[in-house]
């Protein structure tokens, strides 16, 4: 995994830069999530592993799948990695662009589990408490897990603040056995 994205940076940021350059940001967002769909798809992965399907027919099956959805330059991104071999990266390219797309935008995306559904009161306070702490517009995914048994737990970037009881019981655990 770390060397797709680590393939997937250089066409992602070339992308974003021109992006940035011609105002087409949430454009350029939309094209990268289809591409990165069309290239997951299991048809469309079975003709990238298959000797009998040339980098350009693969590229111009991706094309035809997306239709008019795709400008000249993502076209000819298209074109680029599936003749470099590069097509299976597309999903961490479109990654790494919404990345680099929502810290341009000044906007940091957390991911909150908690053990149980939150009221949409509680997650709003929540989120205003992140934005005031990071400075920045929060964009949450939210999602419910049980084995947290209680608290919540946040992911924002490589910081994680783990305030469930798992965490807790986790950590004690740990002390008593030093």
């Amino acid at each position: 995994m770390a060397e797709a994205i680590t393939v997937a940076r250089p066409y992602a940021e070339a992308v974003y830069k021109l992006a940035v350059a011609s105002n087409t940001l949430t454009q350029w967002s939309k094209m990268l999530q289809l591409a990165a769909a069309i290239a997951e798809n299991e048809h469309v992965k079975l003709l990238g592993g298959n000797p009998m399907v040339s980098a350009k027919q693969l590229g111009e099956i991706i094309l035809e799948i997306g239709g008019n959805k795709f400008n000249s330059e993502s076209r000819n991104l298209v074109m680029l990695l599936t003749e470099n071999k590069r097509i299976t990266v597309l999903p961490q390219i479109s990654e790494l662009f919404e990345q680099l797309k929502a810290q341009h935008e000044g906007v940091l995306e957390a991911k909150i589990v908690s053990a149980f559904a939150m009221e949409s009161k509680q997650l709003k306070k929540l989120i205003d408490d992140l934005e005031q702490k990071f400075k920045r517009k929060i964009e949450a995914q939210v999602s419910v897990d049980p084995e947290l048994i209680g608290g919540i737990k946040v992911e924002i970037g490589d910081e994680i603040l783990d305030a469930s009881v798992r965490g807790k019981l986790e950590a004690m655990a740990v002390a008593l056995k030093s």
